[in-house]
């Protein structure tokens, strides 16, 4: 059952993947400013998979010059988000119900996090009328380490007609 954004997703991946990920990072940040701000990438988006890169720039390091703790917590939110909305339908809204983060030890260069939903899961954000998932996201630097674990889940109920 695709949603508006699964729609525009279906027609960005006409393009070539280098223009998807310009295109598709640009829209998303133009939607949700603060992660335009840090200049996430999407790099791939599906209904069961998401792919985000951060680049370690200025604009997102700590005092150590390595990224800080509020964008690699960005950068979760926002992939699990976003694959949350590829699958509710439009008229459900979707909250981050609660996020928990453990920093685990210093990053290194860029970060990427992957966050994942079982066919399951699509199944039910995409059909029950409300519910709540627990996100996968795993998080890595530029060295392949997890510098932090992550669990964010997401809820979502009947948007109230007006």
């Amino acid at each position: 059952m695709p949603n508006k954004l699964s729609k525009l997703v279906g027609r960005m991946n006409s393009f070539s993947p280098a223009l998807r990920t310009i295109l598709l990072s640009f829209s998303f940040g133009r939607i949700v400013p603060f992660f335009g701000t840090a200049g996430i990438r999407i790099e791939e988006l599906s209904e069961e998979r998401v792919v985000m890169t951060l680049a370690n720039r200025r604009k997102v390091q700590n005092h150590i010059g390595t990224v800080h703790a509020a964008a690699m917590t960005l950068l979760a939110e926002s992939a699990t988000g976003i694959l949350m909305g590829m699958n509710v339908p439009d008229d459900k809204y979707l909250v981050v119900k609660s996020l928990h983060v453990d920093f685990q030890k210093k990053a290194s260069g860029a970060m990427k996090a992957v966050a994942t939903l079982s066919s399951d899961e699509v199944r039910a954000a995409q059909n029950d009328a409300e519910g709540e998932i627990l996100v996968n996201v795993n998080v890595s630097d530029a060295s392949g380490n997890e510098p932090i674990a992550c669990q964010m889940l997401w809820a979502w109920k009947p948007k109230r007609s007006a």
